[in-house]
């Protein structure tokens, strides 16, 4: 298969592990852009491998579907991304990266305790956020989210 009659689907699901089907709702999210041949086939770019290997690795760091597109936005769509375009992407993942080990570090250190959510409904909630005082700082669990408690 000459390189310009691109990948078939099925192809395409052999190299990335992926179902077709899953290759196709990722289409229609528009991660990927095919086209079709002659025949009405959709063919894809070689560069289509690293793009959805790049959304299964990104939907590991917590990435949803929507953040995937606006990172894969910024990768060009005709060519195979150099490794620059990589390191492009890398420096904006730090931050989200770094964001979600705090929360999870925070989730771990208070998984025995009160995560904050306000409720009250166990006996040491009481302790840790009387009077509901978690519930002036916002919706959800505000301490799992960074807020601290008033002494």
């Amino acid at each position: 298969m000459a390189v310009s009659e691109g990948l078939a689907i099925g192809a395409l699901a052999q190299r990335t592990g992926l179902a077709v089907s899953a290759i196709r709702y990722y289409e229609a999210q528009g991660l990927i852009a095919p086209w079709r041949n002659a025949g009405g086939q959709r063919r894809y770019q070689r560069a289509d491998i690293r793009r959805l290997s790049f959304v299964m690795i990104a939907q590991q760091f917590g990435l949803t579907l929507p953040e995937i597109g606006k990172v894969l936005s910024g990768l060009p769509g005709n060519r195979t991304p150099t490794p620059q375009d990589w390191q492009k992407i890398s420096v904006g993942l730090r931050d989200h990266l770094d964001q979600r080990i705090d929360t999870l570090t925070r989730l771990r250190d208070n998984l025995d305790g009160c995560i904050g959510c306000g409720c009250l409904s166990l006996p040491k909630c009481a302790l840790y956020n009387p009077d509901d005082r978690a519930k002036s700082k916002g919706s959800g669990p505000r301490y799992l989210m960074g807020d601290t408690p008033e002494a």
